[in-house]
């Protein structure tokens, strides 16, 4: 039943996104998603692991749309340290200690980081990350324990 709902769903993706709806490209979207779900049984065999996903629904949600107002933010922070003719430049590579319980949310906050401009996740560790950032101001280091106290929130209770 899991497969024919991952087809069903990657086949309207397909459609959905091509916007053509001639037999040529309705085929190729069909040997595609053939070809997906085939490779995907073929993993499932091999890699029983799936990650469970222990999130809080609504939670996840909201820290989502703080997580969009935020690159909003490190947007407009990173295009004005390019466009600055001095080019404050201050870059800086730092740990981030992490207080996720699961690999999903772990997942979820080096992502984070990373999806914001002027940062990346390079390395992780047991209990932190290294990040890079762009222009380092000490204030990151807050803003980053505040992404990883709101990341924790969307965590459920089981892990």
């Amino acid at each position: 039943m899991r497969t024919i709902v991952i087809a069903l769903v990657l086949l309207a993706l397909w459609l959905l996104m091509s916007g053509v709806y001639k037999p040529l490209t309705i085929g190729l979207g069909v040997a595609s998603v053939v070809l997906v779900v085939f490779v995907m049984r073929r993993m499932d065999i091999v890699d029983q692991d799936r990650p469970e996903l222990h999130l809080k629904f609504f939670g996840f949600f909201a820290y989502f749309g703080w997580l969009l107002v935020e690159i909003a933010r490190a947007n407009w922070a990173v295009t004005k340290v390019i466009l600055s003719p001095e080019m404050p430049i201050r870059q800086h590579l730092f740990p981030v200690k992490y207080s996720q319980r699961s690999d999903v949310g772990q997942v979820i906050f080096a992502n984070s980081i990373t999806l914001t401009p002027g940062t990346i996740t390079v390395e992780i560790e047991p209990k932190h990350f290294f990040v890079h950032a762009l222009a380092f101001h000490s204030h990151d280091i807050v803003a980053l324990a505040d992404m990883d106290a709101r990341v924790t929130a969307t965590e459920s209770g089981a892990a």
